[in-house]
């Protein structure tokens, strides 16, 4: 446990010509110092590195298009806990139209010295009412490091129909708002954190509240030299005569490396805080083959025919993809697929089993097509929008049921018993670019405290999912896959396989993997999606290297249908020898099951792009590039020991280095993937 250092002062400092009193707290990592006027600022003590070059207006609301950000500082006080120190400080505003007092509540947790927690309180002092637009927090300018080309690299986490990269270098001109609600129809929600490092350090914002909030997290570099980072929510807010508004719990971190530390140590902070995660079974790390290469016209016959190459490839999960039902909402079997109903399905699943594979079913819950019988006679179950009309799912031609109407949630369930418990499949593939979250709900047979409440239910509804078919079948495997969004962390404990979920490069694969190896744990299952979707439509190598399951769609025999979304995938002769090499390879390491040591190399500044995984010992490195001639450092190896490299992928040793001078000379293309190997053991 790291120490906290407190210091609380009152000390008059020279500005020009002006003076300036100030308080501040700081751990071992981070201090933070407020003006006379509660601007702050940020300081590192990881090392001597300078984050800003001012104080900054930190936390400050808006009124009327008028920003009140100066407070004139009235007191402060400390506050320790078995657990924490605490800064509370307050301030006056100077503006002659409001009397408000403002009050930031900073706390440093023992066990998060990296962290501060921010709370702000905003009292109203007059007699009137007052209405607040827009409150900021965390606001600060994070000034570059011109020793290097890309000034800044960052995670962030909007969601849109785009599909950005999660992680990206940012330079001059950049801005992106992050904002947690919809952005479009379908595209919203995601995990409330950014972080912008520079190579020697970085900075992260975000919040730690139990559901998810409709805020902003906007990253905004107008000039060569800084990037602004900020949390923030546009909201009317009412606050009574003598009555106070207090904003999100929100944070500000200092750390070194990229963005892995921070997201990894977020998540345990916000499991200390409530959110529990369960043991993953085991099926979740098995190699799965999906039928979405029939698409949603498939035929029945095709996908059985394909089953026993399946097999014989080593997958052990087959996937029934979108296509089966006769409408988003209802739910019912096509009649020209499965002319027998439920008897076909269960006879179809049957045929799965006896081939020794596991079976998984698509799904879109939360989605509605008009004219089904769900829409027609249970209307009131229809999230209704501000105008009071069904809110679109553009890319279903479908609209959203309320997920925080109980009705809704019962429904669901009895979905997943007829999947899981009648037709007896194994797991779930929950899909949709609209499951990332949901629209404000305005309607009034729903009696919501706030429209936002929709927003708040989505972490619930997954759960009454989860809970629901793992009721049925205890190992059995929910993956939610919200198609190109950034997940939401709030419906993390309710999966137990992420996926790379629509990845529009190899680059997505392996930085979605960090991701989730860092919000999950070190062994978290993520499968890296069909393989068909990474670079040249082949590339196992990113999914291995960063400890993903591995999965493909191939349609078998060659030639039997060609996918639109992808072009052929029919297994050719020659693919079936590499996919077989690559079975080989996932089933002899199984690195999802090892630890991923996330914090070793930094994905943005370190070339080549390296991930590192122990297991048993072992570390292995998978390298990334489209060509690299020269020295690679191997880093986390002892310093006391010599160690074998191998190319395990061609089972080639390329040579012995030292725990302590770990350097190696190497050349490849694309990918090498190698481990160390303790020599003596």
């Amino acid at each position: 446990m790291n120490k906290i250092l407190l210091v609380l002062s009152s000390i008059i400092m020279l500005y020009g010509c002006q003076k300036k009193n100030f308080t501040e707290i700081s751990s071992d990592k981070i201090k933070i110092e407020y003006d006379n006027q509660l601007h702050s600022k940020v300081i590192s003590l990881i090392d001597t590195s300078v984050l800003m070059t001012d104080y900054s207006t930190s936390e400050f609301i808006i009124i009327e298009n008028e920003v009140l950000s100066d407070f004139n500082y009235a007191n402060s006080e400390i506050i320790k806990t078995d657990s924490s120190n605490i800064l509370r400080i307050s301030g006056i505003c100077n503006s002659p139209k409001y009397r408000i007092q403002k009050t930031v509540h900073s706390e440093i947790l023992d066990d998060y010295p990296q962290f501060i927690l921010t709370k702000v309180y905003y009292k109203n002092l007059s007699t009137k009412k007052i209405a607040i637009d827009e409150w900021v927090n965390n606001n600060y300018n994070f000034v570059a490091n011109r020793k290097t080309e890309i000034p800044f690299w960052s995670y962030q986490s909007g969601s849109y129909s785009e599909r950005p990269d999660w992680v990206l270098p940012i330079n001059e001109g950049f801005s992106q708002e992050n904002f947690m609600g919809m952005n479009t129809s379908d595209y919203g929600g995601g995990t409330p954190v950014i972080d912008v490092w520079r190579n020697d350090v970085g900075l992260a914002v975000g919040h730690v509240e139990l559901y998810p909030k409709l805020v902003s997290l906007p990253v905004i570099m107008q000039s060569k030299s800084i990037v602004n980072i900020s949390i923030n929510q546009k909201k009317k807010i009412i606050i009574e005569p003598q009555k106070s508004f207090e904003t999100y719990l929100t944070f500000i971190e200092v750390h070194k490396g990229d963005y892995y530390s921070t997201l990894s140590n977020y998540s345990l902070l916000m499991q200390k805080r409530g959110i529990k995660f369960d043991e993953v079974p085991e099926e979740s790390y098995d190699p799965i083959w999906c039928a979405w290469g029939y698409e949603r016209n498939f035929d029945v016959e095709d996908i059985l025919n394909t089953l026993p190459k399946v097999k014989e490839l080593g997958f052990k999960w087959a996937v029934l993809d979108d296509g089966w039902q006769t409408a988003e909402g209802d739910w019912y079997l096509d009649p020209k697929k499965f002319p027998n109903g439920d008897s076909d399905m269960i006879a179809f699943v049957d045929k799965i089993h006896d081939m020794g594979l596991k079976a998984k079913l698509w799904w879109a819950p939360l989605a509605v097509d008009p004219g089904t019988d769900l829409y027609n006679q249970h209307s009131d179950m229809i999230l209704l929008n501000k105008l009071g009309k069904p809110q679109d799912i553009t890319w279903w031609d479908s609209f959203y049921l309320c997920p925080a109407y109980k009705p809704t949630l019962a429904y669901t369930k009895k979905i997943v018993e007829k999947i899981i418990g009648e037709w007896g499949f194994d797991g779930l593939k929950i899909d949709g670019q609209h499951l990332n979250s949901a629209p404000p709900c305005y309607n009034p047979e729903h009696n919501h405290k706030y429209p936002e409440e929709s927003v708040e239910a989505m972490p619930n509804f997954y759960k009454a999912i989860y809970e629901a078919t793992l009721n049925i079948k205890k190992n059995a495997v929910v993956e939610i896959c919200p198609c190109g969004t950034a997940y939401s962390y709030y419906m993390l404990p309710y999966l137990n396989q992420p996926v790379s979920s629509d990845p529009t490069s190899s680059w997505q694969i392996r930085l979605k993997g960090k991701t989730f190896k860092a919000l999950m744990g070190r062994q978290a299952p993520y499968y890296g999606d069909h393989v068909e979707l990474s670079d040249n439509k082949n590339d196992y190598a990113s999914t291995i290297g960063v400890g993903g399951i591995i999965g493909t769609k191939f349609t078998w025999p060659v030639g039997v249908h060609i996918n639109k979304e992808t072009g052929d995938v029919s297994l050719t002769p020659k693919k079936e020898k590499e996919w077989k090499t690559w079975m080989s390879i996932y089933n002899s390491n199984k690195l999802p099951k090892g630890n991923y040591l996330g914090e070793l190399y930094d994905i943005g500044y370190d070339k080549p792009e390296t991930h590192v995984i122990e297991k048993g010992g072992v570390l292995f490195y998978a390298l990334y590039a489209d060509k690299f001639s020269g020295k690679i450092e191997l880093r986390g190896l002892d310093e006391s020991s010599k160690y074998e490299i191998i190319d395990y992928v061609n089972n080639i040793v390329l040579g012995v280095v030292e725990g302590s001078t770990p350097k190696l000379q190497v050349s490849f293309n694309k990918y090498l993937l190698i481990k160390a190997v303790q020599k003596g053991i």
